[in-house]
């Protein structure tokens, strides 16, 4: 007696999940009422091999067979089709396919049926993963950062594929874009992504679009960094979009001190030294209570494993929902395999980047340091330091450019002096390449628009 509560999990756990009735429902529904319109509705949550019985993929196949060919579908056709390939049998037989139809009231809930095939689906595949995961894990030769990699990346995949439909006919396209370009007419609205607060580069840019990978490049003290954290803050504490920030080269506190001076407008060298006027205070604390309040996460982790910059991308998305991620910067990345040439390295960074962006579907801007021989010119896309990779994965590469002789000393940046810097936009792979003008204000260490100091 004391036994059989405890055999009765491990009987239920051992059967995978299986939607007998949904799958039944789905293939009867289509050959009770068949229309295009209705295969096309179950092909956006189905594929063949996502049912569990293989009478009912053979079945689905089938007709999707005859649906190609431009052939009517009913219970003779498909039956005719099956016995033509020599499939009858595995499909269940005659009398099978024609029970199908007995069993679902109407086609009319055909896209609910699918969804429970589809869900079942999931649920298999997840235990799968979660069979190949412990495969791993007892798996000595295999590094256990990269078991967690694979891992992550795996339930990803697999709530992506419950998310989203693996076909997408040109009808739902055409429609979805014409509602979008409705919306935009409507809202009047000048971009379509992410603004990054500089209006000259977002009227060119449209903003940073999601699943794209923008690499920013300067040489040093040039302002790569203050421009990121430039456009992080307007995200995230102007519009309150949620944005991580990796730090690989400065402290968080150092970062923070730099948010800190560009939102409250105090000099940060007064914020390094300590040299506050009691009118400071109020402007402190006001930028504080802005920047508390933001959705900005930052991680800071000098010399980050790339497979840990990863595994936090993620983290970053999922428990905060994080919508554009800024990494600064590339070149501080730790390789997976030390030995690697220099440039390899950055390849390897640079493809899993743009991987990372598509699989989050959300933009990833990473900074990088340009090559000596760019010193006194404008930096060119030959000039990315050490790697051809970045200029061929990136969808946008933006380069910050002014005279040398224009840079300031900790002294002359007390004043309030602007310098007016170039961003060149070199590439835009959905866009046009040109070079806009926006203000450097060195004693807030911030950029903003040209406009703004215009009188």
């Amino acid at each position: 007696m004391t036994d059989a509560p405890l055999s009765e999990p491990v009987l239920k756990d051992s059967l995978p999940p299986y939607h007998e009735e949904a799958e039944i429902a789905t293939l009867g529904a289509l050959l009770l009422n068949f229309s295009v319109d209705l295969l096309d509705e179950v092909q956006q949550h189905v594929r063949g091999d996502d049912f569990f019985k293989g009478a009912h993929q053979v079945i689905f196949a089938a007709i999707g067979r005859l649906n190609e060919k431009g052939e009517g579908i009913d219970i003779l056709t498909l039956t005719g089709e099956l016995s033509a390939t020599g499939e009858l049998e595995r499909a269940g037989g005659a009398a099978y396919i024609a029970s199908l139809t007995s069993r679902v009231p109407t086609s009319a809930n055909v896209a609910y049926y699918a969804k429970l095939v589809k869900e079942a689906s999931v649920r298999r595949s997840l235990l799968d993963t979660a069979r190949q995961i412990a495969a791993n894990a007892h798996d000595d030769s295999q590094e256990t950062r990269g078991i967690i990699e694979d891992a992550e990346k795996a339930i990803f995949e697999l709530n992506d594929s419950q998310s989203r439909g693996d076909l997408k006919p040109a009808r739902e396209v055409i429609q979805r874009t014409i509602e979008t370009i409705e919306n935009r007419y409507r809202t009047k609205e000048g971009f379509t992504g992410i603004p990054s607060g500089l209006d000259a580069l977002d009227e060119l840019t449209t903003g940073f679009q999601n699943s794209e990978m923008t690499i920013i490049g300067a040489r040093p003290s040039i302002g790569k960094t203050a421009l990121a954290l430039s456009m992080a803050t307007n995200i995230a504490v102007k519009n309150r979009i949620p944005c991580g920030f990796f730090t690989l080269e400065m402290s968080e506190v150092s970062l923070m001190m730099r948010v800190v001076s560009a939102e409250s407008k105090i000099n940060s060298n007064n914020l390094r030294t300590g040299l506050l006027r009691p009118t400071d205070f109020n402007k402190l604390t006001e930028a504080a209570g802005r920047i508390y309040e933001s959705p900005l996460i930052i991680q800071d982790t000098p010399n980050i494993p790339l497979l840990d910059l990863r595994s936090l991308a993620r983290k970053m998305v999922t428990k905060h929902d994080v919508k554009i991620i800024f990494i600064d910067y590339i070149g501080l990345i730790t390789p997976e395999d030390s030995s690697q040439p220099r440039h390899e390295q950055i390849s390897q960074f640079s493809r899993s980047l743009k991987a990372l962006a598509r699989e989050l579907d959300i933009p990833i801007v990473a900074l990088s340091q340009v090559g000596r021989q760019s010193e006194g010119k404008a930096p060119s896309l030959a000039d990315l330091r050490e790697s051809g990779a970045l200029e061929q994965d990136a969808d946008v590469v933006l380069f910050l450019h002014r005279d040398r002789i224009l840079d300031r000393d900790e002294d002359e940046a007390q004043n309030n002096s602007v310098v007016k810097t170039e961003l060149i936009v070199a590439k835009q792979r959905n866009g046009p390449t040109d070079t806009v003008s926006v203000a450097f204000v060195p004693q807030f260490t911030r950029f903003e628009n040209l406009s703004y100091h215009d009188h």
